[in-house]
């Protein structure tokens, strides 16, 4: 495509959303679509399930609006949210977008010290809360919270939840805020229709809390303009036709999961499956067969471990059909990939293997229906990529961050370089610094970060380029690599940011660490390379039981203070010492990560040896 079609296709995409918000949406759906499916629940212990349609989808929406705004929430002011993929959890999102607030979802895996910076960095009058779990932890930080003003219940656990006031907090059950709101709809209906009609599509339709790199999280606002051209355009690289299944099992405090299934759902009126615990996902995958699945790294690398599990257990000359089947899939994609022929005789053999072995085989997985397969949110390997288009399940990489709205660049069905993550969207734009940083300008990049005093501002330089803080390459056909990251940030295999800094300062805060080295980049989990502080212990001292306790201690003490993802899963205590002559330090003390990877790897890699269980939770991330 030239850069006059880009241009074009971008004022196509500016067309097609003029005007358009998430409510708006939300209405037509519920006029036009009623009696559709909108959100399915997990399956409960019995198996049964629990099913809104597109009208009853609105009408919970506007009845807990109402009830927000019977409690005093204002436009512009942020609702906090902390619970799991339910439906209720969909019904305050977009009640609270009715409002005109800002809603925003912070990750069920944060310690009582993150919610209380969250909780008071946001200033939420109000937030929503799954249930006594959830209510143990804020208790601790209810006092230093001066904004907040109600806490939201949605189970309504006897005692926990009596309205009477907590710190000055008034607890209330979510069917007491819906009924409230039920009356005030049912008296005057016009009041929810007039206020949700001013909401504008430069306006903020939500806000997510992510890493910096200090460890203090950035809350990012976008616009209902910024993540409705988000959701048209990758429709139109890969197109899904209208009233899709889909499967929910991101935490909606993420990036990918808020833009599919809270933003792009309600453009392509799709019907999402709700999947609590991404442990989960391939069961949800047989029952639903969606026909689009987005998929971290882990996800995916997990999928590829199962489907080698279970042809360990097959008959040999089940495993071997399906070996040659795979080999053929793949001997197709690697000469579509480098331009050339498929020979007519290697076409039709594939097409054979693949009605007779793969597409059995995908069944079974509940990936048969898939037309759009990508990965993101971190790094994927080029094996795992392989392995998948073998399985002739193209899985394309993208790259972006909630900055911008979800992807900025992605692979397509037509230009799928592995080991690349594509080029930029349509209405994109990306350019290199002079030392490789990737800079992004287009309609996808945020509003600005949410500022202590309510204001959000915006991090775009004078000419609207954000910069991202990846340094990458750009290749003669304009497809991005990703080789490196200019700020101080580990992102696992789950797709989580976090920020080694934070976990070091927890760590050496204890006399008995000098350095400590936070290890995690790809990987599933956290581990960390301690070093011992000479004046405390001696060299020689490093296996002792003392040593060894004292370090137990200052993991177990920086655990606490820090989100289950972030935590320490493994650690190895290193002799030392570590000084600016023996390279893994400079001058000034600072860490020189590079050379404590390569020359620790033997030590990181055994850390990981025994990776398949320990970093599960990771992915509630």
């Amino acid at each position: 495509m030239t850069g006059t079609q880009e241009n074009a296709a971008a004022e196509d995409f500016d067309t097609a959303i003029a005007g358009l918000t998430v409510p708006a949406l939300l209405e037509r759906n519920a006029i036009e679509h009623g009696e559709r499916p909108a959100l399915t629940s997990a399956p409960d212990a019995a198996g049964s399930t629990s099913t809104l349609t597109w009208s009853e989808l609105r009408e919970r929406a506007a009845e807990f609006s109402e009830g927000l705004v019977a409690l005093g929430l204002e436009p512009g002011d942020r609702l906090l949210t902390m619970m799991s993929s339910r439906l209720e959890h969909w019904i305050v999102d977009y009640g609270a977008q009715h409002a005109r607030a800002i809603p925003c979802t912070a990750y069920a895996t944060l310690s009582t010290d993150q919610i209380g910076y969250v909780a008071a960095h946001s200033a939420a009058p109000i937030v929503v809360l799954e249930g006594r779990h959830d209510i143990e932890r804020w208790q601790p930080v209810l006092a230093d919270l001066p904004a907040l003003r109600h806490v939201i219940v949605v189970e309504e656990a006897d005692s926990v939840v009596t309205g009477e006031a907590a710190h000055g907090k008034q607890f209330l059950p979510y069917s007491a805020v819906v009924a409230i709101g039920r009356e005030r709809l049912a008296s005057n209906p016009s009041l929810f229709e007039q206020r949700w009609r001013q909401i504008r599509a430069e306006d903020p339709v939500g806000m997510m809390y992510t890493s910096g790199t200090t460890g203090d999280p950035k809350g990012v606002v976008l616009t209902h303009l910024n993540v409705l051209y988000e959701a048209e355009v990758v429709d139109s690289i890969t197109p899904v036709a209208d009233f899709p299944d889909t499967v929910a099992y991101l935490p909606l405090a993420h990036i990918a999961e808020r833009e599919l299934s809270l933003y792009g759902n309600v453009m392509k009126i799709a019907h999402v499956h709700l999947c609590p615990d991404p442990r989960q996902i391939v069961g949800a995958l047989g029952r639903v067969h969606p026909v689009a699945l987005f998929g971290v790294p882990r996800i995916w690398e997990k999928l590829v471990a199962g489907i080698q599990g279970l042809l360990k257990m097959a008959p040999p000359e089940q495993r071997e059909a399906f070996e040659k089947a795979h080999a053929l899939t793949l001997e197709a994609f690697d000469l579509r990939a480098a331009g050339k022929q498929v020979p007519e005789e290697l076409a039709q053999a594939v097409e054979e293997a693949d009605r007779t072995v793969m597409a059995p085989a995908r069944s079974l997985l509940g990936l048969d229906k898939v037309t759009r397969a990508t990965s993101g949110a971190a790094p994927i390997s080029v094996e795992t990529l392989r392995y998948l288009h073998g399985l002739n399940l193209p899985l394309m990489e993208l790259w972006g961050m909630s900055e911008t709205s979800g992807a900025a660049t992605v692979c397509t069905p037509d230009a799928n370089r592995v080991g690349t993550v594509g080029k930029p969207i349509p209405g994109v734009e990306l350019k290199l610094g002079d030392d490789g940083e990737v800079f992004v300008r287009g309609p996808i990049v945020l509003a600005g970060y949410l500022q202590p005093d309510g204001g959000v501002q915006s991090p775009l330089d004078a000419d609207g380029w954000l910069a991202t803080g990846d340094v990458g390459t750009i290749d003669a056909d304009g497809f991005l690599t990703i080789t490196d990251r200019k700020k101080e940030l580990i992102i696992t295999s789950g797709g989580k940011n976090i920020a080694p800094t934070l976990i070091e300062s927890h760590l050496t805060t204890h006399p008995a660490v000098g350095f400590a080295a936070a290890i995690g980049d790809r990987r599933p989990y956290i581990t960390a390379l301690i070093v011992l502080d000479p004046d405390v212990f001696a060299a020689e001292a490093v296996h002792s039981p003392e040593a060894r306790a004292a370090v137990e201690q200052a993991v177990e003490n920086a655990n606490a203070k820090l989100s289950r993802v972030e935590q320490v899963k493994k650690y190895t205590i290193i002799a030392g010492p570590w000084t600016p002559d023996t390279g893994e330090v400079t001058p000034k003390l600072s860490l020189r990560r590079r050379v404590i990877v390569d020359r620790y790897s033997d030590v990181i890699d055994e850390m990981y040896a025994q990776a398949e269980g320990a970093g599960e939770e990771e992915l509630h991330a």
